[in-house]
């Protein structure tokens, strides 16, 4: 039987903005020695400082969007330009210098290989997973990308195959539009054969994913990657109990 391996400590090396909307915080040091090569799309556990000493620290789940020899880089969402979360609280103000303890690292959940079209949808919590894969594909695969941001200049540079075509959508309220993706993934013109999906966003705009991508679509689970990584105006705790409870209720 396998053990949880400890946290790492490791140390901030640099903090940057990506965008009005993002921001990436690049972590290293000593504490990565170690630490598994190509784990690019994969998570990690922030283990951040309780709000009341003696409390067990507040831990939230991260994509590795960049990993290079010496350092993992983790991006951060800032909802409506706001830090309303400790992990983007954390984020806007970390140093260089600075220490976390971080666990993991978890797998990716990257596309599946092999097939002849892909569709994928995400909001900006999303996005740098959607980044690694998309960037993971072969150069030859084809499909589509609905990815939502909350400003223009959340635009990002994503070196996808040539032919994955990406829509950006613009939403300056999160959580306001929740058929906003199903609706660009809807549109998209695909060829004949065979699909695999992968979205990540927003609980209510999942459903609506899950009615099309699942439902309609009749995608099985090799070919379907789908999640939603927090729901609008909830907590990441009770998020994790909206999400068990819609797991419980779904057909087995």
């Amino acid at each position: 039987m396998s053990t949880r391996p400890p946290p790492r400590t490791l140390t901030v090396l640099s903090r940057q903005s990506l965008s009005p909307s993002m921001i990436r915080v690049s972590l290293g040091g000593p504490g990565l020695a170690g630490f598994p090569p190509d784990f690019a799309g994969g998570y990690v556990k922030l283990m951040l400082a309780p709000a009341t000493a003696g409390s067990k620290p507040v831990v939230r789940t991260y994509t590795i969007r960049h990993q290079a020899e010496d350092a993992i880089a983790i991006d951060f969402a800032l909802h409506g330009g706001e830090a309303a979360g400790p992990a983007t609280r954390w984020a806007l103000s970390a140093t260089p210098g600075d220490t976390i303890k971080v666990g993991g690292p978890g797998l990716p959940k990257p596309l599946p290989q092999g097939r002849d079209f892909y569709l994928v949808a995400g909001d900006m919590t999303a996005l740098p997973a959607i980044g690694a894969n998309l960037e993971a594909l072969p150069a030859d695969a084809r499909g589509f990308a609905a990815i939502e941001i909350q400003d223009e200049r959340d635009r990002q540079d994503i070196a996808a195959p040539e032919g994955v075509e990406i829509a950006w959508l613009v939403n300056p309220e999160p959580g306001q539009r929740p058929a906003l993706l199903v609706d660009a993934l809807r549109s998209a013109a695909r060829p004949e054969g065979s699909l695999a999906a992968w979205a990540a966003c927003e609980f209510s705009a999942m459903k609506r994913l899950r009615e099309y991508l699942r439902g309609e679509l009749a995608l099985a689970p090799a070919d379907l990657y789908l999640s939603s990584y927090w729901k609008h105006g909830m907590i990441e705790d009770e998020h994790k109990l909206a999400k068990q409870q819609d797991a419980a209720a779904q057909p087995s």
